[in-house]
């Protein structure tokens, strides 16, 4: 099976820039330039959740278009510490990682030189 134009046209895009342009959204660079990887892992996401992907490359065009606008605008209106899309943000408190004494002093022990 051969990719489309659209496919194509996807698999040249690198940077968030590269995305927005193609999909004609106008974009403020300072926010891209602070959140350019939440954005395309929120496009991401946004995409993952369609269950049923349209055949036509003008659809596929319109879909990820507004896909990506709305995880441009999720920054623009909030930032990555609130929108936490990266797992990092999901983790719970520190874990908390205990060593009995005894472990610690016979290391010393061991480590001492003999006299």
């Amino acid at each position: 099976m051969s990719e489309s134009e659209f496919e194509l046209d996807m698999d040249e895009l690198s940077s968030a820039e590269d995305f927005l342009e193609y999909f004609e959204i106008e974009y403020d660079p300072s926010v891209v330039h602070v959140n350019r990887l939440h954005i395309l892992q929120r496009f991401h996401d946004y995409l993952d959740d369609i269950s049923a992907m349209p055949e036509s490359d003008d659809e596929k065009y319109q879909l990820y278009a507004g896909m990506l606008n709305s995880a441009y605008s999720d920054f623009v209106e909030s930032d990555a510490l609130t929108e936490k899309v990266f797992k990092v943000f999901h983790m719970h408190e520190p874990v908390t990682v205990s060593v009995p004494l005894m472990d610690l002093s016979q290391q010393v022990n061991g480590l001492a030189p003999k006299v």
